[in-house]
C-alpha cells in the first residue's frame, strides 16, 4: 500500500475525525485504491489533447431575434411589493 497508517491519521487529525481502527484500515484501503487509479490516469498519453475548460463541450443554442410586446405595466408590477407610478419603488442604497 502506498498509503501509511500514520498519513491515515495526519488526514483524519486535518479533518477533525475520530476514527476507530478499522474505519482507518478501511479508508487507507480506500485512498489506496484512490492512489492507484491516479498512476493509471498519469500513464495515458495527452499530448494530442487539447485544454479544455471542462470535460463536456459547451454550446448555447441561440434563437433568432424577433421583435414582440412588451409586458404590461400592470402585470410586470403585479407582485412588486412597493411602486412609484410605473416603476418598482426600491430602498435607497447610496446616500
Amino acid at each position: 500500500m502506498k498509503i501509511t497508517s500514520e498519513q491515515v491519521d495526519y488526514v483524519a487529525l486535518l479533518g477533525r475525525l475520530d476514527l476507530t481502527r478499522e474505519e482507518k484500515q478501511k479508508y487507507q484501503a480506500q485512498l489506496d485504491d484512490i492512489l492507484k487509479y491516479m498512476d493509471m490516469l498519469a500513464e495515458v498519453s495527452t499530448d494530442d489533447v487539447e485544454p479544455m475548460a471542462g470535460p463536456v463541450e459547451l454550446y448555447t443554442p441561440l434563437r433568432e431575434d424577433e421583435v414582440k410586446d412588451s409586458l404590461p405595466i400592470e402585470d410586470a408590477l403585479a407582485n412588486a411589493p412597493a411602486r412609484v407610478g410605473t416603476s418598482f419603488r426600491v430602498p435607497k442604497v447610496i446616500e
